[in-house]
């Protein structure tokens, strides 16, 4: 018996071949869901080599290259304009999805006040994971964080490593924004954020919503178990918070942080104290630690952002442009 196929293009952007296993387990999750996509486009970003290879291994699975500046804003782009789905899906190409992953965002997005839907992602650890990483701090390795609200709950943005958004809001507010967004191993981001804060100020009555039950699991790999990973990664979110302020105001842009600053980080402390204190754990402290100096170091970044050059919206507008362009062919 064929399987039930939904209104759903799942875009997986890749970028080198270090992540070719990678790569093969993410489109075969995929390809195993319980409701078939539409389709399955893997965008590579400029690497021809890469392409090919793609082309030769995967005939099954529609293969373009980013068609936009270098990066993961422009792939996810170059994905949109090509895709057909009135729903499209974003799976990170070190990520595999659950079985039911498409049938459960397709549900919830019957309702045409939700403009997107995120699920939880879960960290697959390649190696142990180092006894001092905060969980609080999970976004650094792009998985779910405690702070986040449960099932049925209204979210900001979903995380990039699995969201579905509905089609018609990148043509009427445009596509995300090569000015953030990560472009090969340099660990920045926030492009979503950017995009789903753009998309609620122009459809204040709408939300994105979080369904943990469809999730991902995201393989993260030992050398983003470094201080100087971590660091990095805080510092570089800083610099993107910077910039989504600029573009959409402070607000909007820093009010989930708000709380996570408030509530959620000194909640961690206390419990690495306690674990240190009370438990004899001496990695709670390290925990403890580490969530005073990821706070700093991104607070660090977010100022050094303020005082850099503002950016406008023209990448925004000129990839709503493009996927119109496209689209109308």
């Amino acid at each position: 018996m064929s399987r039930k196929t939904c209104d759903i293009s799942v875009i997986i952007c890749t970028y080198t071949e270090r992540r070719w296993e990678d790569l093969l387990a993410a489109v075969d999750s995929v390809r195993k869901q319980t409701l078939a996509a539409n389709e399955i486009i893997v965008v590579v970003d400029h690497n021809p080599q890469m392409l090919r290879r793609v082309q030769e291994y995967l005939s099954d699975v529609i293969s373009i290259e980013n068609k936009e500046q270098r990066g993961l804003s422009g792939a996810r782009n170059s994905g949109i304009a090509r895709a057909q789905g009135s729903l499209i899906a974003f799976l990170d190409d070190d990520a595999s999805a659950t079985l039911d992953w498409l049938r459960l965002l397709q549900a919830d997005l019957e309702d045409p006040q939700v403009l997107g839907i995120g699920g939880a992602v879960i960290p697959l650890w390649l190696q142990a994971r180092a006894s001092w990483f905060p969980d609080e701090f999970l976004w650094v390795v792009g998985c779910t964080y405690p702070g986040m609200p449960q099932t049925g709950s209204s979210i900001r943005n979903p995380i990039g490593a699995n969201m579905t958004i509905r089609r018609e809001v990148f043509y009427s507010v445009g596509g995300f924004i090569n000015a953030i967004g990560r472009v090969g191993t340099r660990p920045v981001g926030c492009e979503e954020t950017e995009l789903c804060i753009r998309a609620r100020q122009h459809w204040p009555q709408k939300r994105f919503i979080y369904k943990p039950e469809a999730s991902v699991s995201h393989r993260i790999p030992g050398n983003r178990m470094t201080w100087r990973y971590f660091c990095a990664r805080c510092y570089s979110e800083g610099i993107s918070k910077a910039t989504i302020s600029r573009l959409v105001g402070a607000k909007d842009s820093l009010a989930s942080e708000r709380t996570y600053t408030l509530i959620t980080l000194p909640k961690g402390v206390a419990r690495g104290l306690r674990d240190g204190f009370l438990k004899l754990d001496l990695t709670g402290f390290l925990r403890a630690g580490a969530i005073s100096i990821g706070l700093g170091t991104t607070a660090a970044g977010y100022l050094i952002g303020k005082i850099s050059h503002p950016i406008t919206h023209t990448n925004s507008h000129n990839s709503a442009e493009a996927i119109a362009d496209v689209t109308s062919i």
